[in-house]
């Protein structure tokens, strides 16, 4: 009985030990037929492609090109293809290329591929083409692959990485000029003004000053520096966040814009390679808030509390004719509707270059003070009663008048100090500032006999004891 159990067990011992040799066997054999491969398994020219389409965790999409070769997309024909996006994708697949080739699979599932995570279909004149995605694998940071033929690779480019998109990633949005030469800036829906470049102007005594606003008969300088932030703004514009793609008048009319509250056009000159030739061309922004909120807004303007101007808004921007909407941010809208002569214009009192000042006149506590100067090898030196001076901090006080707002409100306080500027500026021969206490924190400046800012009184303080400070030595 005992030698019968003893058998019994060495049988069901060699059972297993046979299928364990079996199942090496297998594995060797599954081993073999795993090699590497260079080889190039699609070869599809993009341009012959006729139709594309895939579904993958963000949707089932389908594109197909008309008797123009213009791509449309299935779903809706007046929906704006990105072709060159298209094409993007397609270049996938004139050279798909894989490093690891596995024959006679029999279990496509233990790659991933019996549910694949995309499938992308393709047809041409001479076939169709389906792609399975199958599992990414970690150790080798590759996707599988099958494309039909009984085969399961791995690829060296991940198609899941370009494929795995939204419909509104294929939207060929509308695009803003970048280019630096500005020649006009033209603005209209709540006050029209204009905007000119021009260089050497006479109408400014700050050579860096090429860009003026134009009021009526009146021209005036503007900061280069604000006016390029300002166009800065508009060129980094993110246009991609549409509301609608085909807009029609009535549409665009709920959003606001059939009499945007800006209408902005920027003139600009392309220069063009081929004829070496420069072309100007215009660039049309409209901008405007939500008919409905904006109405809601302006009836309860009375009941408005102190935080009305930091809450969110809702406003839409259109290009030229375009009939794609966009939402703007509540910052985008506030950045380009702030574009008015006090936001672009210069923020200092006085901002000419000091190496043209040769002469200052000053008028401190009833008490008259001339600084003079002479010019030797392009450097200035001043003095006070023939003494050579160092003036550093007088024009660092000059420099620190700077409008915290500004004001057309004639004074009517005690004037703090006054200042003649003389200038060697075939333009501008003197520059005359007053400057007038307000209250106890501001003062009024008065620039040749016309009130501008108010600016900090402390900034004041500082001129006068700078002054003190060479005058009373």
């Amino acid at each position: 009985m005992k030698r019968n159990k003893k058998l019994a067990v060495l049988v069901v011992l060699l059972v297993f030990i046979s299928l364990a040799a079996f199942g090496v066997n297998k594995y060797e054999e599954q081993k073999e037929i795993i090699k590497n491969s260079d080889e190039i398994i699609l070869e599809i020219a993009g341009d012959k492609v006729n139709t594309l389409s895939w579904e993958c965790d963000t949707g089932s999409f389908g594109f197909y090109r008309d008797g123009e070769g213009k791509w449309l997309y299935d779903e809706d024909e007046a929906f704006p293809v990105d072709e060159e996006r298209i094409m993007e994708l397609l270049d996938l697949f004139e050279e798909f290329g894989v490093s690891f080739i596995i024959e006679e699979v029999e279990d496509f599932g233990q790659y991933g591929l019996d549910t694949p995570v995309c499938t992308i279909r393709m047809e041409t004149g001479e076939g169709n083409y389906e792609i399975q995605l199958g599992n990414f694998s970690a150790m080798d940071s590759e996707r599988y692959v099958s494309i039909g033929d009984g085969k399961v690779y791995l690829v060296k480019k991940d198609p899941l990485e370009q494929f795995n998109i939204e419909i509104s990633n294929l939207i060929k949005h509308d695009e803003i000029p970048v280019s630096e030469s500005v020649t006009e800036i033209r603005f209209s829906g709540g006050e029209p003004g204009r905007i000119v470049y021009e260089e050497n102007s006479a109408n400014t005594y700050l050579e860096e000053d090429v860009y003026f606003m134009e009021q009526g008969e009146t021209v005036l300088p503007l900061d280069t520096f604000r006016v390029k932030a300002y166009l800065d703004t508009v060129r980094n514009l993110d246009l991609k966040d549409y509301v609608n793609y085909n807009a029609s008048e009535n549409d665009i009319s709920s959003y606001g814009l059939d009499t945007p509250e800006l209408a902005l056009v920027i003139e600009y000159i392309v220069d063009e390679e081929e004829s070496g030739t420069e072309t100007t061309k215009s660039f049309v922004l409209n901008i405007s808030r939500d008919p409905e909120e904006r109405k809601k807004e302006e009836n309860n303007r009375e009941e408005a509390d102190e935080d009305a101007e930091e809450k969110e808004v809702t406003a839409y921007a259109r290009v030229g004719e375009s009939q794609i909407i966009y939402q703007l941010s509540t910052e985008e809208y506030e950045s380009l509707m702030d574009m008015t002569y006090d936001s672009l214009r210069h923020q200092e009192v006085f901002w000419a270059d000091f190496k043209d000042v040769y002469q200052l006149d000053i008028l401190l506590e009833e008490k008259s003070y001339t600084i003079t100067s002479d010019e030797k090898n392009d450097e200035r030196s001043y003095y006070y009663l023939e003494e050579e001076l160092d003036i550093a901090e007088i024009k660092s006080g000059i420099r620190g008048l700077m409008a915290e707002t500004f004001t057309e409100e004639i004074p009517d306080g005690k004037e703090e100090i006054s200042l003649t500027i003389h200038l060697e500026n075939e333009n501008y021969q003197k520059i005359v500032i007053q400057l007038y206490r307000y209250d106890g924190g501001k003062c009024i400046a008065v620039v040749d006999g016309k009130p501008v800012a108010f600016v900090a009184r402390s900034s004041v303080v500082d001129l006068m004891e700078a002054v003190n400070g060479v005058v009373l030595k």
